[in-house]
């Protein structure tokens, strides 16, 4: 499974393989690698929005 493929699938942009066994832990796993894409996107929006936005703003 590609990089690109697996990072959209866990982010709900293109579904899931409907032949591919899915086991418990399968479940766990990919939860948690969600959680952990949504939180870095959240900190790279986070830092992105202090360096850049806000020094334009207090101008």
């Amino acid at each position: 499974m590609g990089i690109w493929k697996q990072i959209a699938e866990y982010l709900y942009i293109k579904k899931r393989d409907p032949n591919e066994e899915r086991t418990q832990w399968m479940k766990y796993m990919h939860g948690m690698n969600r959680i952990s894409l949504i939180m870095f996107l959240l900190a790279v929006i986070i830092i992105i929005f202090k360096l850049v936005i806000l020094p334009l703003i207090r101008k």
